[in-house]
């Protein structure tokens, strides 16, 4: 996986669009697939960056609505409430036997429909820590000064893991690689369950959330990381809470603004997955628990 990539996005949303324009910006072959509108406004526009860390920028990319030629690389970075659907655009016969599929997804449920689908040899582990927002099909605002993304995945996979993290450090994106699947999915979810079950119930962004709330803020951190902890990862509630101190204070997360544009939630992927491993490991999670049933 070395010079011109060619990467397909599934879900050029926040996330998605953002990846897609740094990796256009930087020289690679993007092709991003979404439903006809959005691919179409993606065509005739290309995409359309607004970033503190990585400047405002726009950049040519192709789209369509089905994936008809093998990429290098699948970026998987739709909504968990779209993914079965979504995943009709890249038919599995299209791919190589070499070709890396990385989901972005919140939660930690997603990866065995993906390993069934497209095969264990081709998908490996990933999470993004990041706030980027779609305002419009092809316009990404990122609001968080960081782009970080962590990669995992067996050591059969770990070459083509190392040569994808110089890719995405090559364009900007902060990577770390590892093996431990089970720890980049759930330092992850141990990280955005709070957030995001506390600002969407509170309609608050962080800054407010870690000042009017944090007792609640910091009871839901140690919850997940209990949790974390009995699935054998041994995750920190103190370096979560810190990186919640240095989130920037207007930041919202996915959550609360898919309410407040009265889309689905990811209510399920994120709270759901938390409170059936706490079920499953018999751990309490009562501040958890109430914020899903709140919001649900």
């Amino acid at each position: 996986m070395n010079g011109r990539l060619t990467v397909a996005v599934l879900g050029p949303g926040g996330v998605g669009g953002l990846l897609a324009g740094l990796l256009a910006r930087g020289g690679h072959r993007v092709v991003c697939l979404a439903g006809e509108e959005t691919a179409g406004a993606l065509r005739d526009g290309g995409i359309r960056v607004r970033s503190g860390q990585h400047g405002d920028f726009h950049a040519a990319v192709e789209a369509g609505t089905r994936l008809a030629d093998a990429p290098d690389l699948v970026l998987v970075a739709v909504k968990e409430t779209a993914l079965r659907e979504a995943l009709e655009r890249v038919p599995a016969d299209v791919l190589r036997d070499d070709t890396l599929v990385v989901p972005l997804l919140n939660g930690i449920d997603h990866l065995e429909l993906l390993r069934e689908r497209y095969g264990p040899g081709r998908v490996a582990a990933g999470a993004i820590r990041v706030e980027a927002t779609r305002v419009a099909p092809g316009v990404i605002e990122h609001g968080t000064p960081f782009t970080d993304v962590e990669l995992a995945g067996p050591e059969a996979l770990r070459e083509r893991l190392e040569a994808l993290a110089g890719v995405l450090r090559g364009v900007g994106i902060g990577v770390s690689v590892g093996q431990d699947v089970e720890a980049a999915l759930w330092g992850k979810l141990a990280l955005l369950a709070p957030f995001a079950l506390l600002t969407t119930r509170y309609g608050l962004p962080i800054g407010e959330v870690r000042t009017a709330r944090r007792d609640e803020l910091v009871g839901a951190v140690g919850e997940a990381v209990a949790v974390g902890r009995a699935a054998g990862v041994p995750l920190d509630a103190e370096a979560i809470v810190a990186r919640y101190d240095a989130f920037p204070a207007a930041t919202k997360s996915s959550m609360q603004r898919d309410a407040e544009a009265g889309r689905p939630l990811e209510l399920d992927a994120v709270g759901g997955a938390l409170l059936r491993a706490a079920e499953r490991h018999s751990v309490p999670v009562p501040v958890l628990s109430r914020l899903v049933r709140e919001i649900g």
